[in-house]
């Protein structure tokens, strides 16, 4: 079981979180707006707690701290599918080959694979269609796309992100 001074961390961490993204996403600061904030903030942390947020299985501020490193990889990777995809269909003999891939993820946790096929679904020509007890079922719109998420480049980050 975890501590108490580890849970409060949590509380206090994602307390932050939540304030610091409401301030800079409100731009107002007068009381009203402010007070509001404060309110919404602690309601959401509330919702957090009684849904088991902070529960071991899912929540982890270890993933906040890797999560840039991840998206420098993640963003090329999307750029780079964009452009397979738009020369797939400004192809005059559109090239599809549509293919449906399933793997075992190598994260073994529900916000590991969240992640994971979440990635895989934001890469044009790719969508998650399924994640259950750890397979992930991709549709693929070319059998390159497909060769390219079963090669294991996303899995392998995925997993990298969210260890312990």
């Amino acid at each position: 079981m975890d501590s108490p001074s580890i849970h409060i961390r949590s509380l206090l961490g994602l307390l932050v979180i939540l304030a610091v993204a409401w301030l800079v996403w409100s731009g107002i600061y007068k009381p009203l707006i402010l007070g509001l904030g404060v309110v919404s903030c602690l309601l959401s942390l509330w919702v957090a707690v009684r849904v088991g947020f902070f529960d071991r299985a899912v929540f982890s501020l270890q993933v906040i701290s890797r999560l840039p490193r991840y998206w420098s990889w993640l963003l090329p990777e999307i750029a780079k599918s964009s452009f397979e995809v738009a020369r797939v269909i400004l192809d005059p003999k559109l090239p599809i080959s549509a293919t449906v891939v399933e793997f075992d993820a190598l994260p073994p946790g529900p916000v590991g694979q969240a992640i994971l096929g979440n990635s895989i679904s934001l890469t044009p020509g790719t969508v998650t269609m399924d994640v259950h007890d750890g397979v992930l079922r991709v549709h693929c719109l070319t059998r390159q796309g497909a060769e390219g998420i079963q090669a294991g480049a996303f899995n392998r980050r995925a997993a990298e992100l969210t260890q312990d």
